[in-house]
């Protein structure tokens, strides 16, 4: 079992971990917090554990689209130890719940000692930068009823539960498509028997009918992030089997 609910610092050596777990400020992430706005600085890292962040590239009308999730498998603000403080994108939780916050400048100073933490998240962002540019491709080439399945299997594999709170006019504006595409690729999807909507919660039934709804970009994601952080990604639940009410 993990001693950190966020898998890269669980994936730290004790000593390190030890370290830097005396600056970690456990903080509630509502949903809709915005941790960061395009072109702000940036002054704090969060490393979710029951979270989930959405990162958001936001268009000069103001439509915006999500280009990749964060949670307990990654942090977010990674542009303050990739040599820039600021970023066009933003930073929304999609998923409340809870993470570890920690300072900017404390997450830097730790980045550039000689411990294990530099290369860990040097081969998160590479996974990152995977999730980012596969997303970019789905958008572009799969149904919405493959994006939203992709979606809905990557979110609830980041929870601890079972149901999740969301709206789909909400899912929409993250996948950046119109509010009744959405209705009718979830109704698809319950009809099929593998999710179930319900005043704003969602769901998953069968979650191998799910993955056979989906493009293969969710598993060309899971597969970089094992192959880069093999520690990390066995802890991730797997959602055979998982069934709820």
């Amino acid at each position: 079992m993990s001693r950190h609910p966020n898998l890269l610092l669980a994936a730290l050596p004790a000593a390190e971990f030890a370290t830097l777990s005396m600056a970690l400020e456990l903080v509630p992430m509502r949903l809709g917090d915005m941790l960061y706005e395009p072109g702000t600085k940036l002054r704090h890292a969060y490393f979710p554990t029951t979270s989930v962040v959405s990162l958001h590239y936001v268009m000069a009308s103001g439509a915006s689209a999500e280009a990749s999730g964060v949670g307990r498998e990654g942090v977010v603000g990674i542009p303050l130890f990739m040599g820039g403080d600021t970023t066009p994108s933003s930073a929304v939780v999609q998923t409340a719940g809870q993470g570890y916050r920690l300072d900017g400048h404390l997450l830097v100073r730790a980045f550039e000692g000689e411990g294990a933490l530099r290369g860990l998240l040097l081969r998160y962002v590479q996974a990152l930068m995977t999730q980012i540019a596969q997303t970019a491709a789905c958008y572009r080439h799969h149904a919405v009823e493959q994006q939203l399945a992709r979606w809905l299997l990557s979110t609830f594999e980041r929870i601890p539960v079972g149901d999740l709170v969301m709206t789909q006019e909400l899912v929409a504006i993250i996948l950046g498509v119109r509010r009744e595409s959405i209705t009718q690729a979830a109704g698809r999807l319950q009809d099929a028997g593998y999710i179930r909507y319900r005043r704003g919660h969602i769901s998953i039934v069968d979650p191998v009918g799910l993955r056979s709804s989906t493009c293969e970009c969710h598993g060309v994601v899971q597969r970089e992030l094992t192959r880069l952080l093999p520690r990390a990604a066995a802890d991730l639940p797997g959602l055979a089997g998982m069934a709820v009410g």
